[in-house]
């Protein structure tokens, strides 16, 4: 009866990752070729142009993408030394593996669940409240210089924030501040916490190891922006760094703030930069030509690689 229920949940757990691929991968297809901005077959069209120089354009841009996962899997392993000590390559098994189940959930919500079934279930929980600090980590990082990026353009071009609608987001600000004070001792939705035993964990979490988890979402993020930038340098934009940087710090910070559905995260993604860079002249071709480039680097690269672990997952002993 028990080898009956073993064999049971190893067919459960076979069938569960053959499904999570095939919602990754068919959601990678149909996002290339929907073409509902950009086709994939002009994109690549708009890279031929380079010739020979093409090899170590994307060599270059390779290596970026990877230092901004490296950053990425040095903050998880760095996050869960709190409550376990992983090396850096169960790090990115962990990191790579949830990315993948969580390419095709509401905002990557997945990820949350899917690094959490990495650890024992007792430890589950804090595990989630881990990975919650080090996403609101990079969360304030995106927002400190997106708001910078905000300011920049609002004195360089005229955008459409009226008062009205400054002073609406400021209310709603003071509203969220105020029901999280009223509601602090209330359970959310995970059964034993309550926002002031989320406060109270983190305080636990030694300053160092917060500080590091800090630092690396700066590198991380500096990385993917210099990559942005030369991405839009290689299909053809004449924009200085200087001109770029609020931009697209900028778009990092609206397209962090808009929920998405995960078949529309590029559309909305595509959607802000044209609208971003289009006060700056650009064409449509080299905006959406570098959304496209920048979602397969840090998304479906990485994705791919972490399929391999996916199928090599086993459930950690309870």
């Amino acid at each position: 009866m028990i080898a009956h229920s073993n064999k049971s949940k190893q067919y459960l757990v076979f069938a569960l990752k053959v499904l999570v691929l095939c919602l990754t991968f068919g959601y990678i297809y149909v996002k290339m070729m929907s073409g509902e901005q950009l086709s994939f077959n002009d994109f690549i069209h708009n890279t031929d142009y380079k010739g020979s120089q093409l090899v170590s354009f994307i060599f270059l841009f390779i290596t970026l993408a990877l230092i901004n996962w490296l950053f990425e899997i040095l903050k998880w392993k760095t996050i869960v030394s709190h409550l376990h000590k992983i090396s850096f390559l169960d790090a990115a098994k962990q990191s790579l593996s949830a990315l993948t189940v969580s390419l095709a959930t509401p905002n990557r919500i997945g990820e949350y669940g899917a690094k959490a079934y990495f650890f024992p279930k007792q430890k589950r929980k804090q595990i989630l409240l881990l990975n919650f600090f080090s996403n609101a980590a990079q969360m304030g990082v995106t927002t400190f210089f997106g708001i910078i990026g905000l300011m920049i353009l609002s004195q360089t071009y005229v955008l459409p924030l009226s008062s009205f609608k400054i002073i609406l987001v400021l209310i709603s600000i003071i509203i969220l501040f105020l029901l999280g004070f009223v509601f602090k001792e209330k359970e959310l939705l995970i059964s034993g916490f309550s926002i002031e035993n989320v406060i109270g964990y983190f305080k636990k979490v030694s300053k160092n190891i917060k500080l590091k988890v800090i630092l690396f979402s700066v590198f991380r993020y500096l990385a993917f922006c210099y990559l942005f930038y030369l991405l839009f340098h290689f299909f053809g934009a004449e924009l200085s760094l200087q001109q770029a940087a609020p931009l697209i710090t900028s778009l990092y910070l609206l397209s962090s703030i808009l929920p998405t559905i995960f078949m529309f995260d590029v559309v909305i993604k595509g959607g802000i930069s044209l609208w971003l860079f289009s006060m700056a002249g650009l064409e449509e071709l080299i905006i959406l030509s570098t959304v496209l480039a920048m979602w397969l680097l840090n998304f479906v690269i990485p994705a791919v690689l972490g399929s391999i672990f996916v199928l090599g997952y086993k459930s950690p002993k309870e």
